[in-house]
């Protein structure tokens, strides 16, 4: 039987690795089954990490959607149940933008949506 020989494929493989773990600490970025190892995980917690950052923005949303709606003696609950009857259908993201940068356009929305 022939022999296989993997001398590309696996310093190709070994290589991608340890690029990949490039700017890790000490043996984690040199070595390549420690590499392997942090690659990963690391790959596992930027999967886990990009469903996180989705529910940290809505909640730093509905945060200051709430503090500028009290400021007009409103509650977050009862002005989304407002605008959802009166039919006006802007987003979290939009609202918290209009509360920060423009409050007179916030304030009118909140008035129309008694």
């Amino acid at each position: 039987m022939v022999r296989v020989k993997r001398g590309n494929v696996a310093r190709k493989r070994r290589k991608k690795i340890l690029q990949f773990a490039k700017g890790y600490r000490g043996a984690h970025s040199r070595l390549f089954r420690i590499a392997n190892q942090q690659v990963m995980k690391a790959l596992r917690y930027s999967y886990v990490g990009r469903k996180q950052k989705k529910r940290m923005f809505r909640r730093i949303w509905i945060s200051r959607i709430n503090a500028a709606s009290r400021m007009k003696g409103l509650t977050y609950s009862r002005l989304i149940s407002n605008l959802k009857k009166s039919n006006i259908e802007l987003n979290r993201k939009m609202l918290a933008q209009l509360a920060i940068l423009d409050t007179s356009t916030f304030n009118e929305v909140i008035s129309s949506s008694y």
